[in-house]
């Protein structure tokens, strides 16, 4: 038997639909994504910390999910909207229905509702604050003006730290190379590793991490409030700057931390939330953005060379390009709005990109770039 569920938005709009997943309360940033695959990456993508997901794509859990094609050790998003969820699964890999998924990692998930209504309202309002009601928790003459206050109770992610929140607690070694049709993972530790990266976790994906073991890198990966003494007492040939969700601003453990390794020839390179942490640490600002970009369909301009690539994107604030210093340079822009996308230090070995160039999901245009890290470590050897 189908269950309400209920998605309030701060704006006042109210959506009726199925529950999907657990039952009770949750509440967070809503946001939409227009990628047509990844589902199960996009919701362990611990840089979805504290929003609830809209996916545009209508049919969504028809392959079902398994245990090779997540990015993090759990599901990160707060909350999962959909329009259809189909009822079977149907792919030689599924282990699992996406309902079940949900329920048993405790996540609300709401379908059968009307997601370009949704989508037109976020476009045009912006990512807005919102609450998912689910089973009994959505029952009752009452259960609406219940799911508009618990919207309106969420504070928004401006300010709010969450690297922190989802880091790892302890370091540790990261030894799994990326996945092959039919033999799952590789195992990198039995190839040959000259390159030792200490990575920052602020909410890092899996697949980032399998792409630098790939390419022959030892990884130590390390909590985010690693101080930057214990990082280089490791002699790391590289630093690595994970993505993560919330408010970069707020993390000025991580921006002291990257100001002192930025004092060394050491090279490093950042994505996503460590994309804006490299640019607050060379004295850029970052800003909130309206929509913020969540897809994997994104054209990205090489300012270099002009080419343009089509990228994987997940992010709610960008690096302001009209505050960065002198001595960095923007190396990528969005086609869709303009708004930075990469950049570079001219007096130090030190680069960032904005999307998420380990393309999981998404596709693999911006990959290059953990061949250029590893070769700025090669250059300094």
């Amino acid at each position: 038997m189908s269950k309400p569920a209920i998605l309030a938005l701060e704006d006042g709009s109210v959506f009726h639909g199925t529950a999907i997943g657990a039952d009770g309360l949750t509440s967070g940033e809503v946001v939409f994504n227009t990628a047509m695959t990844g589902y199960q990456e996009i919701l362990t993508d611990p840089s979805y910390a504290r929003q609830i997901v809209t996916l545009t794509y209508p049919h969504i859990g028809n392959t079902g999910v398994n245990g090779e094609d997540v990015e993090s050790a759990s599901i990160a998003a707060a909350g999962l909207v959909i329009r259809d969820l189909p009822l079977m699964a149907s792919s030689f890999r599924s282990e699992q229905s996406l309902s079940d998924y949900l329920k048993s990692q405790n996540v609300l998930g709401i379908a059968d509702i009307d997601t370009r209504r949704l989508t037109r309202i976020l476009r045009d309002k912006g990512a807005q604050k919102g609450a998912i009601l689910a089973g009994a928790d959505a029952e009752g003459d009452d259960a609406v003006t219940r799911a508009l206050e618990a919207a309106k109770a969420f504070p928004g992610l401006k300010g709010m730290d969450l690297a922190k929140e989802v880091s790892c607690k302890e370091s540790y070694e990261w030894s799994e190379g990326e996945w092959v049709l039919g033999a799952g993972y590789a195992d990198a530790s039995k190839s040959e590793r000259p390159y030792h990266v200490v990575a920052y976790d602020y909410g890092v994906k899996f697949n980032i991490l399998r792409m630098l073991a790939a390419r022959g890198c030892r990884l130590t990966v390390v909590p985010a409030q690693t101080p930057a003494a214990e990082v280089l007492a490791m002699n790391p040939d590289g630093v690595f700057l994970a993505n993560g969700p919330g408010d970069p601003a707020p993390c000025d453990y991580a921006i002291k931390a990257i100001q002192e390794v930025l004092k060394t020839d050491i090279p490093m390179f950042g994505i996503c939330l460590g994309h804006q942490l490299l640019a607050l640490a060379a004295g850029a600002k970052t800003v909130k953005m309206n929509l913020g970009h969540h897809g994997a369909n994104h054209p990205v301009q090489d300012l270099a060379t002009g080419t343009v690539m089509i990228t994987s994107q997940n992010h709610g604030f960008a690096a302001d390009e009209a505050t960065l210093p002198a001595n960095v340079r923007a190396t990528h822009r969005s086609l869709f709005d303009g708004t930075l996308q990469g950049i570079e230090l001219t007096d130090r070995p030190a680069f960032s990109f904005q999307g998420h160039p380990e393309a999981s999901p998404g596709p693999r245009d911006v990959a290059p770039l953990f061949d250029r890290f590893v070769t700025m470590m090669q250059v300094r050897r």
